[in-house]
């Protein structure tokens, strides 16, 4: 099978690129992020560590909610994680894909749901998570910036 190259992330996201996610494809309330399941994500059974299957849902689900402001300036507000669900079905190894949907949101919050197919196809976590919309964190003042802007600085 042929390898697509992967997209830009519209907003730089330290973690994830510590992390090694790729985004492959974004927009209509949907997101798929790849990653090569390398020795520093493994657990003690030595397949993908819950934390980065979750990590990978997470950002996915997120990327979901956001496409639908891809017109927007910056790509519109931000988006903050106020709960989230995982259920785990098998354990996760090589190539995952990471697959998000945009559910249902309002003017100010997004409910998404994601899933995580190994390498075979099979499914290997299963979530879903409720997002915030916000364009600064509170109290610190802190605004999201876009990748674009970023550079300008």
């Amino acid at each position: 099978m042929k390898r697509t190259p992967p997209l830009s992330f519209p907003v730089r996201i330290p973690f994830v690129e510590q992390l090694g996610f790729e985004l492959h494809s974004l927009g209509d309330g949907r997101a798929e992020l790849r990653v090569d399941i390398r020795e520093g994500h493994l657990n003690s059974w030595e397949v993908a560590h819950g934390g980065v299957l979750m990590s990978l849902l997470d950002v996915a689900m997120a990327h979901a909610a956001r496409s639908i402001h891809m017109h927007q300036e910056g790509m519109g507000p931000g988006v903050v994680t106020i709960e989230m669900k995982t259920s785990f079905m098998r354990p996760a190894e090589g190539e995952l894909r990471a697959q998000g949907e945009l559910l249902h949101h309002t003017a100010t919050m997004a409910f998404c749901e994601g899933r995580v197919l190994g390498e075979d196809g099979r499914l290997c976590a299963h979530a879903t998570a409720t997002f915030k919309y916000l364009r600064a964190l509170p109290g610190q003042g802190r605004q999201l910036k876009s990748l674009q802007r970023r550079e300008a600085d």
